[in-house]
């Protein structure tokens, strides 16, 4: 390999980490460093920290059920994911339903969902879809094999992770502040960065039977769709937490879209 391609290699290697630091909890080599370039280029590799997370609570999950019920086994699946993110996107998730849910116009919405304490509608959100989810893996558990069931979480992860992304492309990052902590990543993707954050996207999706695979793969782009719709509406751009809500709601509908075959 010629010294060029070796520095983008490990520039990549770099983002990649950026990326797994910004988005979880889990430990990074020190010698990646800090700095804005990295996390201007971090959104690119945000499937493939999902794929990480996912890799994770599969794990636990396939663990968990050799030795305990499978409705325990996948609460401890969910709990290992929201561990190794720090429940980031769940937050996001929780400041969004309060922020839509008792805002009344753009500079309201923003302000309630930058408000730390937690409200009734990011409460009863948060319980409801996490509930869901359970649900959804549960059903998943008691009607595939297990190593179907985990080659789902993950592509839920990852799938879902992949809406997200496609929002940052498309839509205009609407804080002002600086100090927002999703504004480092607020830089547009140039279109060769969505393809190789869809190819990580995707990729988990090819162990999945294809009929409920297509349903759940339109699910989320619909979730996407309507989700940009209605950021672009009351805010005209997104946020970090529309990012985090966008995540949480495509996940669950992933999970639900491979469910529809089978009922």
């Amino acid at each position: 390999m010629t010294t060029k391609t070796l520095q983008w290699l490990r520039n990549q290697l770099i983002y990649f980490f950026a990326a797994l630091r910004f988005f979880t909890r889990l430990p990074v080599p020190a010698w990646v460093g800090h700095s804005q370039e990295q996390l201007n280029h971090a959104a690119r590799y945000f499937p493939l920290v999902g794929a990480v997370v996912g890799l994770i609570a599969a794990a636990v999950t396939l663990l968990a059920a050799k030795v305990l019920p499978l409705t325990l086994a996948v609460v401890l699946g969910m709990a290992a994911s929201i561990l190794a993110t720090g429940a980031f996107h769940e937050d996001g998730f929780a400041d969004a339903c309060d922020g839509f849910g008792g805002g009344r116009d753009k500079a309201q919405i923003l302000s309630i969902m930058k408000d730390a304490r937690v409200g009734s509608y990011a409460t009863i959100g948060v319980v409801l879809i996490l509930l869901a989810k359970w649900n959804s893996l549960l059903e998943m558990a008691y009607q595939w094999h297990i190593y179907s069931l985990c080659a789902a979480i993950v592509a839920g992860h990852t799938v879902s992770r992949l809406a997200s992304t496609i929002l940052i492309f498309n839509l205009d990052y609407v804080r002002d502040d600086a100090s927002a902590k999703s504004k480092p990543l607020a830089v547009r993707l140039a279109p060769h960065e969505l393809a190789l954050a869809a190819f990580f996207g995707l990729a988990p999706c090819v162990l999945l039977p294809a009929i409920p695979l297509a349903i759940a793969l339109l699910a989320v782009a619909l979730c996407t769709w309507l989700a940009a719709r209605y950021f672009v509406r009351h805010l005209g751009g997104y946020t970090g937490d529309c990012l985090g809500a966008t995540q949480q709601l495509a996940e669950l509908l992933f999970y639900l879209g491979l469910l529809c075959s089978y009922t």
